[in-house]
């Protein structure tokens, strides 16, 4: 499924992109791709949670398992991203909530949502991580759902709702180079402009 609308525009240009979707979809190797396309530095949400472990002394790991216990942890890298998007225009946001969190603090940008069957999302995990994939499509369907009911909880959103989305795009279909294609594709029909050239 591919969808597409009208984006945002901050001064006749949009240069502050939002990749977003459910792990396994894909949004880490579209973002990287893009910026070396685009020559837009990238903000990923996991390199800032990475960050913030560091900043605390502590394993990924643990952090990891802190997040689990400590809500604030998850609130504080939702507003370390907000804090991002707000002092870079010329950039590629990387993280599941950072559209939606774009869009809920009203910071223009373009929304890209990707998206990609759970079994596809789970062998790739499977893959990437060394994991059993029954183990990985399990683990990643229960992290969905305590995800989904967190961020109801807090920001009263539904994580699956695209409406708010620019641009949709099933990356079962599209492989990473088309995903990038499109994504460009539909900038320089908003924008009039092609943002390749810097």
């Amino acid at each position: 499924m591919e969808s597409g609308k009208r984006a945002e525009t901050s001064g006749g240009a949009v240069l502050r992109i939002t990749i977003s979707g459910l792990p396994g979809s894909g949004t880490t190797t579209a973002a990287y791709l893009l910026a070396e396309r685009t020559g837009l530095p990238v903000i990923s949400a996991g390199e800032e949670f990475r960050q913030m472990a560091k900043e605390r002394g502590v394993s990924l790991a643990e952090f990891s398992r802190m997040a689990e216990e400590d809500d604030s942890i998850d609130r504080g890298l939702d507003d370390r991203m907000v804090r991002r998007a707000r002092e870079n225009r010329d950039v590629i946001l990387e993280g599941r909530l950072v559209g939606m969190l774009c869009h809920l603090s009203s910071i223009p940008s373009f929304k890209v949502w990707l998206t990609a069957p759970s079994h596809v999302r789970a062998e790739r995990i499977s893959g990437r991580e060394g994991k059993d994939l029954e183990k990985a499509l399990r683990e990643m369907l229960e992290r969905e759902r305590s995800e989904a009911t967190r961020y109801m909880d807090f920001y009263g959103i539904d994580l699956l709702d695209t409406s708010i989305y620019d641009l949709v795009i099933d990356t079962l279909r599209n492989p990473p180079e088309e995903v990038v294609a499109r994504i460009l594709s539909a900038l320089e029909g908003t924008n009039g402009k092609d943002i390749r050239g810097g």
